[in-house]
């Protein structure tokens, strides 16, 4: 009994270190698939999950060692799962020479007790469930990213944005025992050649695609037939077994095999033409204004993108000087500094430097940027303009009233503070630091009155005249109880900027620009850096002059040059001869292209009814079948399974109403809308309400 009651426990410890272990492996597999997830969506190799699953299965098994549990900590475990052993199990695991008699007797019971004991597998595995768990939430998120990946990667061809369509089951004639295509794409894609082994084909544009096609019998002729109208013999090349043919594919359609006269179903041909490259300029903006002070450059940063590859870009930059009719235009052509080797994607960057171009202050830059792919197919991108600011034109006083005093007291235009401070700057050399930190202080006093006299537009806060205000507006009897006024007097009532509406929101927002600038000068002059302010107050003068330019109204002079009057006729009131004059014209309405799928609509309704096809009806549904062979050959993979069904249609006697349903969906997706035509007829959009209102409207009254 005691050597059967130390059996049982043994294999108990070799249930631990099972689930132990079993546990273990299953939160390394877990790891595993984190990881091999995660390696997918990098790009690596799936692969790389093995090595971390047996490293983690390693650390694990380092880590808890389940090996080295002992039979006493499964003789605890015992006792404390199950009370009826009373927690005499390790008596068991002692010999029985060193036990006395209580022990012994105890030692009996808890022998019979557990040689009659079912020990559950749940206290075991409560580890090895939650490490199952995690196994299965990670393969959850591995699933995920592979099916993500794998839609990502049919979706779209290695550096091709046009979508693969899946092939349907194709069906082969019975004397073809083999097909080998090989599709040899164009040079400038870069790509080997590829063979499939079904007649449905997918190629480059301009690929070439060579048959093989092996029977298993020996025939006498054999061609290949597209679009209905291109035929392309086979060529025996042994024992009548053997047959092949090439074609340039250019355009998408489709293609049929005959063996001896005998005609295979239709088989698409998809095209994946080639796009364009794809230019995005990040720098400069559309428009850009260097100002005085700024560096008379431009860093153009651009993106260049093509399905196969790049293979040259420029920047076509024109300089204009001038005003009016004297102006005069001048190209360049700017190449990057990037050596273009054909790759599908590029970052590059030219650093233009605009007096390199013989530009001076006035004159205007403009570009866009030419990218040329691997199949000279080019792109540009659409005009940028870079103006150097004209800083004698903003300083001139052309159109502007000006009186002996240049110079106002109570403030400066902004035109004299740029001019002060650049005579400042002038003189630094000549006088002290503390006049000259003077002088630069009393400029910034100057932009901050010119600031205030600009912000009241905009109903921002007078800071002069604030002082006690005085009672006496409210002491008239007559405003008793006037609430309006009181508020007036004793609050702090002024406009918000937000709320002011003197301008436009265009002009308004152009205003709060150019105050900001006036912040900025104001700031450089009060720290004593004339020099850095001078920027911020040229930016100020071209804003307050573009305000000047928008508050101008033009009105284009033109000329009248009425008909010269008879005056033998003038006054007489003869209107005879006066009459209205008549326009008419007779206007036919053209052919309706899509008639013939029309009534094959409704021949097609009728068929559901009784299946048999006459001879009218047939005529209809072949001038309709002409038509879908047309949408066939430009969009194989919308029309050419309803191309068949027709076939179909025509071919049998009776006919499968499967097959109608394919027929009429491909026909509805090719007829147009109806037109809405104008009509008296029927009720107004407002179902009538309108009406509705002013009769009760009227009866309302008195």
């Amino acid at each position: 009994m005691a050597e059967q009651a130390l059996y049982k426990i043994n294999a108990l410890r070799h249930r631990w270190i099972t689930y132990q272990v079993l546990a273990d492996a299953a939160l390394s597999a877990a790891i595993a698939l984190l990881a091999a997830g995660l390696f997918l969506l990098l790009g690596w190799i799936v692969w790389f999950a093995f090595p971390v699953f047996w490293a983690s299965f390693g650390l694990m098994l380092a880590l808890h060692r389940p090996w080295r549990v002992r039979n006493s900590k499964i003789a605890g475990f015992l006792d404390k799962e199950y009370p009826e052993l009373q927690e005499s199990t390790g008596l068991l695991l002692l010999p029985a020479g060193e036990l006395n008699v209580l022990q012994l007797l105890a030692r009996s019971k808890a022998e019979s007790v557990l040689y009659n004991l079912e020990v559950e597998h749940k206290p075991f595995a409560k580890r090895l469930w939650r490490s199952v768990l995690l196994l299965a939430l990670s393969a959850l998120f591995f699933m995920a990213v592979k099916i993500l990946y794998h839609s990502q990667h049919h979706k779209w061809t290695r550096g091709i944005g046009i979508a693969e369509q899946k092939f349907p089951m194709e069906k082969i004639l019975p004397q073809i025992d083999g097909i080998e295509l090989t599709i040899t794409p164009p040079a400038y894609t870069r790509k080997t050649k590829r063979e499939q082994d079904r007649f449905n084909l997918s190629a480059e544009e301009g690929a070439t695609v060579a048959w093989q096609i092996k029977t298993n019998v020996a025939i006498k002729n054999a061609f290949l037939l597209f679009n209905d109208k291109e035929r392309i013999s086979l060529k025996n090349t042994g024992d009548g077994t053997r047959w092949q043919a090439a074609k340039a594919i250019t355009q998408p359609g489709f293609y049929q095999v005959s063996i001896d006269g005998k005609l295979s179903e239709l088989y698409q041909v998809q095209v994946i033409k080639d796009a364009p490259p794809v230019i995005h300029v990040k720098t400069p903006k559309p428009s850009t204004y260097i100002d005085a002070g700024e560096a008379p450059q431009v860093n153009i940063i651009t993106s260049l993108t093509d399905d196969y590859g790049i293979a040259d870009a420029l920047i076509i930059a024109t300089v204009a000087k001038g005003r009016g009719e004297g102006v005069k235009f001048k190209e360049y052509k700017l190449n990057f500094s990037t050596a273009f080797a054909g790759q599908p994607k590029y970052d590059v960057q030219k650093l233009i430097s605009l007096p390199a171009l013989n530009m001076e202050p006035g004159d205007e830059l403009y570009f866009y940027v030419d990218a040329k792919d691997t199949h000279q197919q080019q792109s540009r991108t659409d005009v940028f303009t870079v103006a150097l600011q004209d800083t004698a034109e903003l300083l001139s006083m052309d159109g502007v009233l000006s009186g002996a005093n240049l110079k106002p007291e109570f403030f400066r235009s902004e035109r004299q503070i740029i001019i002060d401070a650049e005579k400042l700057l002038k003189d630094k050399d000549s006088i002290s630091v503390e006049k000259f930190n003077a002088r630069s202080n009393d400029l910034g006093i100057d932009q901050k009155l010119l600031r205030l006299r600009y912000g009241k537009f905009l109903g921002e806060e007078d800071e002069t005249g604030e002082g006690p205000k005085s009672s006496d507006g409210v002491a008239d009897p007559a405003d008793f109880s006037n609430a309006a006024k009181i508020l007036k007097e004793y609050t702090d009532d002024h406009d918000k900027a937000e709320d002011a509406q003197f301008f436009e929101p265009a002009i308004k927002a152009q205003l709060k620009a150019t105050l900001t600038e006036m912040w900025k000068a104001e700031l450089q002059l009060r720290l004593y850096k004339p020099q850095a302010a001078l920027p911020f107050a040229y930016k100020a003068l071209r804003l307050l002059k573009d305000l000047q330019q928008k508050s101008r109204s033009y009105v284009a002079k033109t000329a009248y040059n009425p008909t010269p009057i008879k005056l033998d006729k003038r006054l007489t009131g003869e209107l005879d001869k006066v009459i209205q004059p008549i326009n008419k014209q007779e206007i036919k309405p053209g052919a309706d292209q899509f008639e013939g799928l029309k009534k094959a609509v409704e021949v097609l309704e009728q068929l559901k009814i009784r299946p048999v096809l006459s001879v009218a009806d047939n005529r209809v549904l072949q001038v309709a079948n002409q038509q879908l062979s047309v949408r066939a050959s430009a969009q194989p993979g919308i029309y050419l399974t309803a191309l068949s069904a027709m076939r179909r249609i025509l071919s049998v006697q009776k006919v499968n109403i499967t097959d109608i349903g394919i027929v009429e969906r491909a026909i509805q997706k090719t007829l147009a809308a109806p037109k809405l035509m104008p009509s008296t007829d029927g009720q107004s959009a407002d179902m009538g309400l309108s009406r509705s209102y002013y009769k009760n409207l009227k009866q309302a009254k008195p």
